[in-house]
C-alpha cells in the first residue's frame, strides 16, 4: 500500500508551547538567555522544516525580561511559514517566532491559526 502525501501549504501558521527550562537546564548562567533563543530556533526549525528563522523583537525582549541567568519556564510562540520576498534567498520560505501572551499555560495544546 502507497501513502499518498499530498502537498503540504506553504504558508502555515500555528501556536506552540515551548518548554525553555529543560532545554537550558545544566547550562552556566552566563549563557542561559542566549541559548533560550538557540533552542527556540532550533524547535522553530525542527517544526516548520525551514532553516531561515526569525526571531520577533518582542519574543526576543520577553526571554531577556528577567536578565541572562533567569529565562521565563515556559513561553507560548506562534510559528509562521512565510514567503521570502528576497529573490536572491538560498530558500523561499522563512519562519516567523513571535511572542503570544497567555495567563496560565495549563491545558495548552498545539494549535492551528487561521489568518484571515
Amino acid at each position: 500500500m502507497v501513502k499518498s502525501s499530498a502537498p503540504k501549504p506553504d504558508l502555515v501558521t500555528r501556536d506552540f508551547t515551548i518548554h525553555i527550562s529543560k532545554r537550558v537546564h545544566k547550562f552556566q548562567h552566563k549563557r542561559r538567555a542566549p541559548r533560550a533563543i538557540k533552542e527556540i530556533k532550533k524547535f522553530a526549525q525542527k517544526a516548520m522544516g525551514t532553516q531561515d528563522v526569525r526571531i520577533d523583537s518582542g519574543l526576543n525582549k520577553h526571554v531577556w525580561s528577567t536578565g541572562i541567568k533567569n529565562p521565563p519556564v515556559r513561553v507560548r510562540v506562534r510559528l509562521s511559514r512565510k514567503r521570502n520576498e528576497d529573490e536572491d534567498a538560498d530558500e523561499k520560505l522563512y519562519t516567523l517566532a513571535q511572542l503570544v501572551e497567555v495567563s496560565s499555560f495549563k491545558g495548552l495544546q498545539t494549535e492551528s491559526v487561521i489568518e484571515s
